[in-house]
């Protein structure tokens, strides 16, 4: 007989939870990436809709898109696209955008003419660029013009990226944190096929909808929001419709409360068209790159 004790116990494996991001392996993407669960493996894409078809198809269980930086405001592809997706928002995710400037090794400061990055980031940096009489060039990401550098090897050019980018593609940091603000942070969503399970956490509510071109009536819309703390509230043009605007707004707290529920029944009665676009713990630290 087999001593019950001598029976090894049978062990669950954790199954790695793939997570779709835009750009390249050290992209701020995919660093949201990195957190959006606690055994992610990143994927990353070319576009943001292609990150959303990724999670649609099953390619990936998870996608993060950024929506909004603090300096430049809401990022509007991503955003638009939120309205034409079936995902849920499950997480917002906040990366501290620190941005530095990187070289191929041996490259001093001094022998840099040009400088690739993605327009945002240059923009970020204009302080830095100015000073240093460095002319900027623009790129399609941040993490994509580290990786295309070290592939060139040219010693009179530098990128603006992630540290993590330079350890990833062996180039030399020649001075960190250029950013011409020091607060400088980008919100991202988490997207699921499945919504979010319920949580004790605080919670964020994001909530679009179109309301009929009458004078008064968008008014009438946003009052039954009333007594609610509305984080963002930003008007985007229709696509299927000249000159009428979609409302995008954030209500912090979790559509399960009866004060927030009742709010969005009364939206949802008043808008000519409306979409929750999910009801998520919120972030409250930002996440160092």
């Amino acid at each position: 007989m087999t001593d019950a004790a001598s029976i090894p116990t049978p062990t669950t494996v954790s199954t790695p939870t793939t997570v779709a991001y835009q750009g390249n392996p050290g992209a701020y993407g995919e660093i949201a990436a990195l957190n959006a669960h606690p055994n992610a493996i990143t994927r990353g894409y070319p576009t943001f809709h292609e990150v959303l078809d990724a999670v649609t198809r099953g390619e990936c269980d998870l996608g993060v898109i950024p929506v909004e930086n603090s300096l430049m405001g809401a990022i509007l592809q991503a955003v638009d696209l939120l309205l034409e997706t079936e995902l849920h928002a499950i997480r917002e995710i906040t990366v501290r955008v620190s941005h530095a400037i990187m070289a191929m090794p041996g490259v001093t400061l001094d022998d840099v003419k040009r400088v690739y990055s993605q327009q945002p980031a240059l923009d970020q940096c204009t302080t830095f660029m100015r000073r240093h009489q460095l002319v900027p060039v623009t790129a399609h990401d941040t993490a994509g013009s580290a990786k295309d550098l070290a592939a060139r090897g040219a010693r009179d050019e530098a990128v603006i990226a992630s540290t993590r980018a330079a350890k990833l593609y062996g180039l030399e940091v020649l001075e960190q944190n250029i950013e011409d603000e020091a607060f400088n942070f980008t919100r991202f969503l988490v997207l699921s096929r499945q919504e979010p399970a319920p949580s004790d956490e605080p919670h964020k509510t994001s909530v679009v909808f179109a309301v009929r071109h009458t004078p008064g009536f968008l008014l009438e819309t946003l009052e039954q929001l009333r007594g609610l703390n509305l984080s963002k509230i930003e008007s985007r043009p229709r696509k299927d419709r000249a000159w009428s605007y979609l409302i995008y707004i954030d209500i912090e707290g979790d559509a399960r409360d009866p004060q927030v529920a009742l709010g969005l029944a009364g939206v949802l009665r008043k808008a000519s068209f409306a979409k929750i676009i999910g009801s998520y713990p919120r972030a409250l630290e930002a996440i160092e790159p």
